[in-house]
């Protein structure tokens, strides 16, 4: 381990010592004292940047903090096509100490680990823990689909609640047990939203013009979030445009312009061109995808 130099020297002859407010050198000697920031080695960064590889240099994000690998994001599709963002942060005695996860979900899996454990292990744990959540998820869709929900309006995965309007004012605030959705007294050949009903025993009034809502929210781009490109004249032919290009998976159907699909798959290492073609994944259901590289 290297020390850092003190500022102590022998001097020749008696000198005359420098305030520390007198001396810019001085403050910064002794700032340097401190020591620097606990850094990693060289074989740490070797071994993430293998173990990053070994589940895909296009699921990773992003990655911040101490030469970028202190927290690393990674894009996870699950069954049914819904994309999650698993954050993974490593501690300084990292592997010997496991590594912390975040995401927008009801609640966490404990990860299991071992000294042989990798990255790899926590991204496959966290993939078979979204399998159980399934359930949930589906019964959230079909309230947001079948019932006229008014709170949240922009539901995450980790939401499980729901205010629902029942007419005349009336309103009931619904929480699913996001372990076991359909704990309500229940007849298992019937819909959440029917049992609802029977244990209301109300009749639950459907969402006002929810196919509109559902083709505006699809028209806007997954890449830069809005529905029209700018009028640029940088832009040529795409100035303006809407979306042209939606995903062929039926679980995703994602909307995006031509042209910024076109610029994300030339950032992503993975693509590859054939004539005047790149082909790639889509980035938020990872199935294939295809753009012309220009416009003629």
């Amino acid at each position: 381990m290297e020390f850092p130099a003190t500022i102590s020297r022998a001097p020749t002859r008696p000198q005359a010592r420098p305030e520390a407010g007198d001396c810019p050198e001085f403050r910064h000697d002794a700032q340097a004292d401190a020591g620097p920031p606990p850094r990693r080695s060289s074989a740490f960064y070797s071994s993430v940047f293998a173990q990053i590889e070994e589940i895909g240099w296009e699921r990773l994000v992003s990655s911040t903090g101490d030469g970028g690998v202190s927290c690393l994001a990674f894009r996870v599709v699950d069954d049914q096509g819904r994309v999650h963002l698993l954050e993974i942060t490593l501690p300084m005695d990292y592997p010997s100490s496991p590594p912390s996860i975040a995401a927008d979900i009801p609640y966490l899996p404990k990860i299991q680990w071992s000294k042989s454990s990798k990255l790899k292990d926590v991204f496959c744990q966290f993939q078979e823990h979204l399998k159980t959540l399934q359930e949930f998820w589906s019964t959230m869709d079909e309230i947001d689909k079948v019932l006229w929900v008014v709170d949240p309006a922009k539901p995450t995965h980790a939401m499980s609640h729901r205010r629902i309007a029942l007419g005349d004012d009336c309103y009931i605030l619904l929480n699913v047990n996001a372990r076991k959705p359909r704990t309500l007294p229940e007849d298992e050949k019937k819909k959440f939203h029917e049992n609802l009903a029977a244990v209301l025993d109300v009749s639950l009034p459907a969402p006002p013009s929810v196919s509109t809502c559902n083709d505006d929210e699809q028209a806007d781009c997954g890449i830069c979030y809005a529905k029209h490109l700018p009028v640029d004249d940088e832009l040529g032919i795409h100035s303006g445009c809407a979306t042209d290009y939606t995903c062929e998976n039926s679980s995703c159907s994602r909307a995006f312009h031509s042209f910024c699909l076109r610029d994300w798959l030339r950032s992503i290492t993975t693509t590859r061109q054939s004539y005047d073609v790149l082909f790639g994944n889509c980035p938020y259901c990872s199935d294939p995808v295809a753009v012309k590289v220009t416009d003629r």
